[in-house]
């Protein structure tokens, strides 16, 4: 056997070893060492078999494990960022979270500035926002800030960009200048003039594009659940929020809701003041929240109503139903959103998006990057780019 050949099959033991944790049964008769020991112990300490994973419990005696400990959580966070890639980092993270019950040790400052923060440790601070201590506020605002900017960076440009063609569009006018004619629309409209001796169209409707920011503003209410579900979908919904905000042509109005309504319309300039006014967790009553949206309505045929919620309705179904018929039949553009999150199809209540369907209101779940064109859509007035979940 070459020498290549005996030093690939001494790193896939290398690998086996590191996946099958070193029990004796694993059959590799590897010994670690070295970065390899110290990658070893991290796995171990979240993945041992100690207590089978379950909850508050430390890993495998090989490893130190976490315990209980803030300082022992945190050096295992610098860790794991020193041997694994980010979005490794992250899974393990939420895993520490769910199976070692690490969330009270969220709560300390030191351990917050070693986290790897993404979308679901911003959803685990909301929850824990009222339990937290004056000390770890500052230092988990500034933890929500970074992710929030992120975000903001990678999808406020689209937005903005995808929007503001969707308002010029539907602001079109029946007697444009030259440079405003929509040629497509206007040669579709015009079809039945065409003359066959002169190869061409006579048009006598002109359809153009009109200037957003000369028409009348679009309203846009985004009605977000804040059951514990929903805690990626409402991170995702105050940074779009901000966004729309910020957008001259487009009045946005954002509420939250569990079995009470807040309207955080206010703090929209920062989302970060908007993700800390909500309240994660609690029961759901999408008919007491749909019932002070439609309050807000002042021009239907203007406005564009995005409910996300996994539509686990603890209020009045029939009522809730015919709330969002009566918007439809106004000319309200009503959109549901089982989730706004980077994660497949969530749980919901079938039952519900069924009812919703039935009413030309499909109920399905949409990425972030989706998010901009779905809302196109709803503003132009055409159908919706429902993705298939199948």
């Amino acid at each position: 056997m070459t020498e290549a050949a005996v030093g690939a099959g001494d790193e896939r033991l290398r690998r086996w070893r590191l996946v099958l944790g070193g029990e004796e049964a694993d059959g590799t008769g590897c010994v670690l060492s070295g970065q390899d020991a110290a990658m070893d112990g991290a796995l171990g300490a979240l993945y041992g078999k100690g207590g089978n994973g379950s909850k508050g419990q430390p890993g495998r005696d090989r490893s130190a494990g976490l315990g209980a400990s803030a300082p022992s959580v945190a050096r295992w966070l610098g860790d794991i960022r020193t041997y694994f890639p980010s979005s490794v980092v992250q899974v393990m993270q939420r895993d520490a979270i769910d199976r070692l019950g690490l969330s009270a040790l969220l709560l300390e400052p030191e351990m917050l500035e070693a986290v790897e923060a993404d979308v679901h440790l911003v959803g685990t601070l909301l929850s824990l926002n009222k339990a937290m201590p004056e000390t770890t506020k500052e230092t988990a605002r500034a933890v929500v800030r970074k992710v929030v900017e992120d975000l903001e960076k990678r999808l406020a440009t689209r937005t903005r960009a995808t929007l503001t063609g969707a308002l010029d569009r539907s602001a079109r006018i029946s007697r444009p200048r030259h440079h405003d004619i929509d040629w497509n629309r206007t040669i579709a409209a015009n079809l039945k003039h065409y003359l066959p001796e002169y190869r061409t169209i006579v048009p006598e409707r002109l359809i153009g594009y009109g200037r957003a920011s000369q028409s009348v503003k679009k309203e846009v209410i985004l009605c977000i659940d804040q059951s514990g579900s929903m805690a990626a979908s409402v991170v995702y919904a105050s940074v779009f929020g901000a966004v729309l905000a910020s957008m001259r042509s487009i009045a946005t109005r954002l509420v939250v809701f569990d079995t009470a309504v807040v309207d955080l319309t206010d703090q929209l300039d920062d989302p970060v003041d908007v993700l800390f006014g909500t309240q994660l967790g609690g029961g759901t009553d999408i008919n007491r929240a749909l019932a002070y949206c439609q309050a807000q309505i002042t021009r239907p045929a203007d406005t564009v109503v995005v409910l996300i919620s996994d539509l686990y309705e603890g209020g009045i179904r029939n009522e809730m139903l015919k709330r969002v018929a009566a918007m439809k039949a106004a000319g309200v553009q009503f959109v549901t959103l089982l989730a706004l999150s980077d994660e497949g199809a969530p749980a919901y209540d079938r039952e519900h998006a069924a009812a919703l369907a039935a009413l030309d209101a499909p109920a399905f779940a949409c990425t972030p990057d989706l998010f901009p064109e779905v809302m196109a859509a709803a503003i132009e007035k055409r159908p919706l780019p429902i993705p298939d979940t199948r």
